[in-house]
């Protein structure tokens, strides 16, 4: 049975968690049913849905599964799932004139994946498109999804020396992010005022690049040494982070001031705070 790592799709400007588990989608029921009906509360609404269908003699909830599914909170919690059948019938019990265009949705999904695996190219391309479409600069976007490949070259090599829990791999990315930038993940959000936002969708170039050093380096100490304990895999990362840490003081000393920026994107996208940027460059030399 294979499960891949959680990702985001959006239907008419709303995310929807969906996961590839057992050679299928897996869509949130939570977010589908906060899609379709535009609840304040798509979880609570859900649960009396299952208590009036089950009242008819249906139970919606038997052909979900729990799948692990990223939070708002940023943790991995389990969360009724349901493969594109299931939903088919979900969305029969919903009132709602969206629920013609989702299942056009749907189907659409489904057909993107299978030429994904049979093209990878395609998933990537799909991501750069994403990241445009919300205001990232074409040179941004490419180290966003090269960044992305390290991380999970990074992950696969954590998986493959018996790291599982979730808090594990918190533990040892903080590590890494703790030697580059002087601040753990979480440290790193609140001083760029971000809650449930994705930290590296709102670092600028600089932070990306060394995000990725730290992580790369990370990668290559851990296979050198052949790290198997997560004690050893711990250290690894901190001396990853180092790598990176080194190049950050370096370049700052030579730019003259701090690369740990506490800039975000919430106001204004990467790409207009670059125009910004060089508009105000452009003023001063004149």
């Amino acid at each position: 049975m294979k499960t891949t790592p959680p990702q985001l799709s959006v239907f008419e400007g709303q995310h929807i968690r969906k996961i590839w588990h057992n050679n299928e989608w897996y869509f949130s029921v939570i977010d589908v049913v906060g899609a379709l009906t535009e609840s304040s509360n798509p979880r609570n609404y859900w649960n009396m849905l299952k208590t009036r269908e089950e009242e008819q003699g249906i139970e919606l909830y038997t052909n979900c599964v729990q799948l692990k599914l990223l939070a708002d909170d940023d943790k991995m919690r389990e969360t009724d799932c349901a493969n594109t059948e299931a939903l088919f019938r979900i969305i029969q019990s919903i009132p709602s004139k969206k629920a013609e265009p989702f299942k056009l949705w749907l189907a659409k999904v489904g057909y993107e994946r299978v030429r994904e695996i049979e093209n990878p190219e395609l998933a990537q391309q799909r991501m750069k498109e994403l990241y445009k479409a919300k205001g990232y600069s074409d040179g941004w976007v490419e180290k966003r999804v090269r960044g992305i490949a390290t991380r999970q070259e990074l992950t696969d090599e954590w998986k493959k020396r018996s790291v599982e829990e979730q808090k594990d791999f918190a533990i040892l990315t903080n590590e890494i992010s703790k030697a580059t930038f002087g601040k753990t993940v979480e440290e790193y959000k609140d001083f760029k005022n971000l809650k449930k936002e994705n930290l590296r969708d709102h670092m600028d170039d600089l932070e990306l690049v060394l995000t990725m050093l730290g992580e790369v380096a990370t990668t290559r100490l851990t296979n050198a040494r052949d790290s198997q304990q997560f004690p050893e895999l711990k250290k690894d990362a901190r001396n990853g982070g180092d790598v990176a840490g080194s190049a950050r003081k370096d370049i700052e000393q030579k730019l003259g001031k701090s690369i740990v920026s506490s800039d975000n994107f919430l106001e204004q996208t990467e790409e207009q705070k670059k125009i910004e940027l060089s508009k105000s460059k452009l003023s001063k030399s004149i």
